[in-house]
């Protein structure tokens, strides 16, 4: 199929379920999904914790906290109409001590206001959930989180967008634009629309198209720590209350959904866009790229880039990595976490103007191309309403 109506760069789960939805807003419409990669999932799609968040943690007036809430409800019942495996465990937010107290209130507040179930527990309460967790006083538990395989979800959904007529193109990278045309795997052709949802290369494709002149991606490498403890020794979710001027919500526990726990993640400065091991993927103009970017924010982040970023990198230690979790439950032993998980890479978006990470969604386009800008955490689980967000913009800019 040459020349579609849409054409998707990306096939992570962002760009599988934009051409779902695409399918149900346009029937007719031709969809290829473009993918560098031999499978889907490859890059943060597929390495990504498996947690469905629940949308406690955002201010309400954000995209974040809309889709985050409805894409609770949407990917639950996509796991469950598949028959894909779920561990509704659910989540609970503890306090390390008295100072932790006031930001515990400031997430109940956002959870009322965002619609999402959430429960404030006393330290009894909680340890009725969780016998192992420790807490100061009280907790909030979060009834509606849960965990699943992110990998399986994308494939199913693969599957479903191919039945609905969607083509996948494998192994086939997007070179370059050249006026109304571009270049895929040394073949020139063109497509009636163009959606950028390329992820860790997302701004470098949307300059081609005149966007994203104020932003650049920032990497950072999250890794997990795996119990050797069998299943069930954790019964849920144990995270600890957030820093909320960062970008980041801390080491926690992760209850997969084969029942295994995990500790984690870092979220270390990468210093390329594909930096999983070593040398791997080295990009040189890339690394230079990046550096200067992270000096930036190192020397005039608007919050303490220099101190997260030393914290994060001290995280590359295994024991320290499990005394930081040590904080929040009990008997957890160094001996218990001896394997690493693959590395993901967070594709950060960065004001370059205010050198300030953006925390939100942002999307940029016209009546000719799309670009998915930033797809920040958690936006696995947003991905069906996001979806249908993003093919709701993309009608009305067509329309213009």
């Amino acid at each position: 199929m040459k020349n579609p109506d849409f054409l998707i760069i990306g096939g992570g789960i962002i760009g599988v379920s934009i051409s779902r939805q695409l399918k149900q807003s346009f029937p007719k419409a031709s969809v290829i999904v473009l993918e560098k990669e031999q499978s889907v999932g490859r890059h943060a799609s597929g390495r990504n914790s498996g947690v469905i968040h629940a949308g406690f943690y955002y201010s309400a007036d954000s995209l974040k906290a809309r889709f985050t809430r409805q894409g609770n409800i949407a990917l639950t019942q996509f796991c469950e109409d598949h028959r894909i495996p779920i561990n509704k465990c659910g989540k609970l937010v503890v306090a390390r001590s008295e100072s932790d107290l006031p930001q515990l209130d400031e997430l109940l507040r956002r959870g009322n206001q965002n619609g999402v179930p959430l429960e404030s527990v006393s330290l009894e309460e909680a340890r009725k959930i969780e016998p192992r967790v420790k807490t100061y006083e009280r907790a909030l538990f979060s009834p509606s989180t849960a965990t699943a395989d992110p990998l399986t979800v994308l494939n199913v959904m693969r599957e479903d967008a191919e039945r609905d007529g969607v083509q996948f193109m494998l192994g086939t990278v997007f070179q370059k634009k050249r006026k109304a045309c571009f270049e895929v795997g040394g073949t020139s052709f063109s497509a009636g629309y163009v959606i950028n949802a390329a992820g860790l290369h997302a701004d470098s494709i949307a300059r081609t198209y005149g966007f994203s002149e104020e932003y650049r991606i920032v990497p950072f490498k999250g890794l997990y720590l795996y119990s050797e403890e069998p299943a069930g020794a954790f019964r849920t979710n144990i995270y600890p209350v957030p820093d909320l001027r960062n970008p980041f919500l801390g080491v926690h526990f992760t209850v997969t959904v084969d029942g295994r726990a995990k500790i984690g993640p870092t979220a270390i400065p990468a210093f390329w866009r594909e930096q999983y091991n070593g040398m791997d993927n080295f990009d040189p103009g890339d690394f230079i790229a990046t550096a200067f970017r992270e000096l930036g924010l190192f020397l005039f982040a608007g919050f303490d880039f220099r101190r997260l970023a030393v914290e994060e990198l001290l995280k590359y230690n295994r024991r320290h990595l499990v005394s930081l979790a040590q904080v929040l439950a009990t008997d957890v032993s160094v001996d218990h976490y001896l394997k690493w998980g693959k590395p993901g890479i967070r594709a950060q978006l960065m004001d370059v103007r205010s050198r300030r990470l953006e925390m939100d969604f942002v999307l940029q386009g016209d009546e000719k191309s799309f670009h998915i800008l930033n797809a920040v955490s958690p936006g696995w689980t947003c991905s069906i309403p996001f979806a249908s967000h993003v093919c709701d913009q993309i009608a009305s800019l067509l329309k213009r």
